[in-house]
């Protein structure tokens, strides 16, 4: 059997071809475009690689057109950890020597010495992977805009407090358009003071806003016209010219994450696994498609459900060692699945009463709020994962039996 090992980088590749006996077939160096593209399919091909005999590759990344013209046909990719292929490469060498023809090689002897541990990229559909882009774009959008809206709030404590004042009761608050279109109108609290009424409604009307319009304009003169300290004239207008800089990156992360979500709203149902996931209590369609885009749709991914809980980071993990034995929670998982379940569970508690008396009953064991939601978590992600292997949708009397009347009492 042939393997076969791609140390990658910018511009360039190093290929390296060893058999089972570890030794040395061939070595390529080519450069990243379609002509070394077409150079590495040959090579595999002079060495027998075909749909039928098709040649494992490893490489120490995901994505990318490299990994995408590798996976084409039933060809197997390993993408292998850069820190473990850092530890195979201490095994071949004491000297800490570093190159990337030798880094290939390591590569290829991976998986020719253990690539019964390591797992090749999951089969999913076109359309899981595309989905799966979308979902994180998204939520990296989110990410993004509370990062700048948390900039934009700091500035203002440091010479607008009126704004903060002014936006705090509205939901979303900074991120709102409404906020942002009276900081462009107003960016600093001295000509927010000279506002005057018909200037505040049309601010409100450019940014969309079509109800109670005159009630919430007045609120806010009363507030931009109150008592505040100020900076210094000239500091003022200068921290007002930076709110405007960073409110310009502002809008554009709200835009992006509007846009995107449309995508996800326009994209995840297609999926033929839409309908199952949206079955679920707590689960819409941007959340739904978080959780699509880390589980994938390759049914043979997991081979049980509890490998998909510790992808999680739902289940527990014990660490023992001598006479000490320790039950905790998984620092090593799918950051992005993990976090989507959080709010899963956070969001079930109202939408189903099963999920809610399981909620109850864990903190009256003694479980902090973040360990009862794990549980619950760990719980709902095992349904999950049944639904989708027997493709049927959720039933809550499956999940959690017959409620008892206190618990639903309590959900109401």
């Amino acid at each position: 059997m042939i393997y076969c090992g791609i140390d990658w980088a910018e511009r360039t590749h190093d290929v390296a071809l060893v058999d089972d006996t570890g030794q040395l077939l061939a070595k390529r160096h080519i450069t990243d475009d379609a002509v070394g593209y077409k150079i590495l399919l040959e090579l595999l091909a002079e060495y027998g690689d075909s749909e039928e005999n098709p040649i494992p590759v490893a490489i120490e990344t995901s994505r990318g057109l490299l990994v995408a013209v590798l996976r084409t046909g039933k060809r197997k990719v390993f993408a292998i950890n850069p820190m473990a292929a850092a530890r195979y490469r201490d095994r071949h060498s004491v000297s800490r020597k570093k190159s990337d023809p030798g880094d290939a090689l390591v590569l290829a002897n991976i998986l020719r010495t253990d690539m019964h541990a390591h797992r090749p990229l999951p089969d999913d559909s076109d359309l899981g992977r595309a989905i799966t882009v979308l979902a994180r774009a998204q939520q990296d959008s989110l990410w993004n805009r509370q990062q700048l809206a948390n900039q934009l709030r700091s500035l203002l404590r440091e010479y607008y407090p009126a704004a903060l004042a002014a936006f705090t009761t509205w939901t979303n608050g900074l991120c709102r358009p409404e906020a942002r279109e009276l900081l462009k109108t107003a960016p600093t609290p001295a000509r927010a003071a000279r506002l005057t009424r018909t200037q505040i409604q049309a601010a409100l009307k450019r940014a969309g806003r079509q109800r109670g319009i005159e009630a919430e304009a007045d609120r806010l003169r009363e507030v931009f016209r109150a008592e505040w300290a100020h900076q210094p004239p000239l500091i003022e207008d200068a921290l007002g010219k930076q709110m405007l800089a960073l409110l310009i990156q502002l809008d554009a992360a709200c835009t992006a994450a509007d846009q995107l979500a449309e995508a996800v709203e326009e994209t995840f149902p297609q999926h033929p696994d839409a309908e199952i996931l949206l079955s679920f209590p707590g689960l819409g369609i941007q959340l739904a498609a978080r959780l699509l885009a880390e589980i994938g749709d390759d049914r043979t991914r997991f081979a049980d459900a509890r490998g998909l809980k510790a992808y999680a980071g739902s289940s527990p993990i014990t660490r023992a060692s001598g006479k000490k034995s320790a039950i905790t929670r998984r620092w090593v998982k799918n950051d992005r699945l993990n976090h989507a379940g959080y709010l899963w569970a956070f969001a079930s508690l109202r939408a189903s009463t099963g999920a809610n008396a399981h909620y109850r009953r864990r903190r009256e064991q003694g479980d902090w709020h973040a360990a009862a939601q794990r549980n619950l978590f760990n719980r709902m992600i095992g349904q999950l994962y049944h639904c989708l292997k027997q493709g049927t949708a959720y039933d809550e009397a499956l999940a959690f039996g017959t409620p008892p009347a206190e618990a639903v009492v309590a959900a109401a």
